[in-house]
């Protein structure tokens, strides 16, 4: 399908016919045409358009609708076409944010040129166009670089956010592309900068990362060459760590992580994990081995060992989560899935096993932790991928409990019921129950029961 041919381009023809009546020229820009330009749906719908002001601009646009301005100055208008949001703006100049301001900001200039305020874009992959009639307007070399999949920035303007460097990092895990070296370069200039980003924004970019990216090792490695890796040293000291090399032949913990995250979207997609599913399992995968650098030792026959890592790598977990801002239930969800990353090492698969587990994971399900576990035996190449922990999901799932903890059988109600006083004496049988309960000591409320009542008497 040639781009004119695309629906979007369908969609968008009215638009700019009524925007070229009204005086203006108007160009499809940025994401959009990369995405056409890449196969992919587009979905950041952004229309440039040039010499006309904003109040003829909304004229245009009356008829199509219900139209949202936004932004300091009211230069975007928002609307919705046949299912596409699309965002109609003035071109824009940016100037470099203050201290405490949420970024670059912009300042609509209907007098630019199409190629002064492409140039304000952070990208050459970026700064593409597409006219009315179907022409790529590449100023940059947007479309050499794609192919190449390289990442280049357009201009020396970049450096006026710095939040693009973390966006370098989320392009490269989406699009598998590579930093061009003097874009490295920039980046790694502009790190004094980061200071001031706000969390929320941080957290956007980390958020793209591991939910629309395909290649998260590629991100991870523009992150490490622009130099921002020092930013999030739970990260920075997985390089050069060093692991037992019969059971990871690929290397150090830094190449084993790049390798897991890589598994885990495969496993994602073949799940058809939703975003928030999703996200557990690349930032687990992420995090998962974060406890090797501080436990690993070489003994005396020269081999590396990490006793403890899985546990030491909660409080960092959780140190690297806040610092990227992620929001508040991602964390109970990640950490006891490093917590338990090794546990089907250590013990075979039971109904006791599989009952305790579900429970220690809480609020993650032992269907997160076996797909955690498939992503971390499958990230050391050239061993082949397996899924060691799936007689463990198996025997849970002829549980019920691989998706929930085993709910309570025993409740107060019975207790109370049986002659049992209300009060702390109560709670503490419940909790001596429940315990019991993971341990197959009874399956049903009524062996339960007989279970507290002869256990109260003795």
């Amino acid at each position: 399908m040639s781009l004119l041919q695309h629906p979007l381009l369908e969609t968008l023809a009215p638009l700019f016919d009524a925007l070229a009546r009204a005086g203006g020229r108007p160009l499809l820009v940025g994401g959009a045409v990369r995405d056409l330009l890449l196969g992919l749906p587009p979905t950041d719908i952004d229309v440039e358009v040039y010499g006309i002001d904003g109040q003829h601009l909304a004229a245009a646009l009356a008829p199509f609708g219900r139209v949202d301005a936004v932004g300091r100055s009211f230069g975007v208008l928002k609307l919705r076409l046949d299912g596409y949001n699309v965002d109609v703006a003035l071109p824009a100049r940016y100037r470099p944010a203050a201290a405490g301001e949420p970024g670059a900001l912009a300042e609509y200039d209907p007098s630019l040129t199409p190629r002064e305020a492409l140039a304000r874009r952070d990208f050459t992959i970026n700064a593409l166009a597409l006219t009315p009639s179907g022409d790529l307007v590449d100023y940059f070399g947007g479309r050499a670089d794609l192919e190449a999949r390289r990442l280049c920035h357009t201009s020396e303007a970049f450096g006026d956010d710095p939040l693009r460097v973390l966006r370098a990092m989320q392009f490269a895990a989406r699009f598998n592309m590579r930093l061009a070296p003097d874009t490295a370069a920039l980046c790694r200039t502009m790190l004094p900068a980061s200071a001031g980003l706000p969390l929320d924004r941080i957290w956007r970019e980390w958020h793209k990362w591991a939910t629309l990216g395909v290649h998260p090792s590629a991100g991870l490695r523009a992150l490490d060459e622009s130099g921002w890796l020092a930013l999030y040293p739970e990260l920075a000291a997985l390089q050069g760590c060093p692991q037992h090399p019969h059971f990871h032949p690929e290397g150090d913990v830094w190449l084993h992580t790049l390798y897991v995250c890589d598994a885990a979207v495969r496993i994602a997609e073949r799940d058809a994990l939703d975003a928030r599913d999703r996200a557990v399992l690349i930032f687990a995968a992420l995090c998962h081995d974060l406890g090797k650098p501080p436990t690993t030792i070489v003994e005396e026959d020269g081999i590396p060992r990490s006793p403890g890592h899985a546990t030491a790598g909660v409080p960092l977990t959780r140190a690297f989560l806040a610092r990227i801002g992620s929001p508040h239930w991602l964390e109970p969800l990640v950490t006891p899935l490093v917590h338990e990353h090794l546990a089907h090492l250590h013990t075979p698969p039971t109904p006791r096993v599989v009952r305790r587990l579900a429970h220690r994971l809480t609020p993650a399900t032992l269907v997160q932790w076996e797909r955690l576990v498939e992503a971390d035996a499958s990230g050391r190449p050239p061993l082949p991928p397996e899924r060691p922990a799936a007689a463990h999901l198996a025997l849970a799932e002829a549980e019920g409990a691989a998706r929930n903890r085993p709910a309570p059988l025993v409740r107060g109600r019975d207790l109370i019921a049986a002659g049992v006083e209300p009060g702390p004496r109560l709670g503490a049988l419940l909790r001596r129950a429940y315990e019991a309960q993971l341990d197959g000591a009874f399956r049903t409320v009524e062996e339960g029961i007989a279970w507290v009542l002869h256990t109260n008497e003795h």
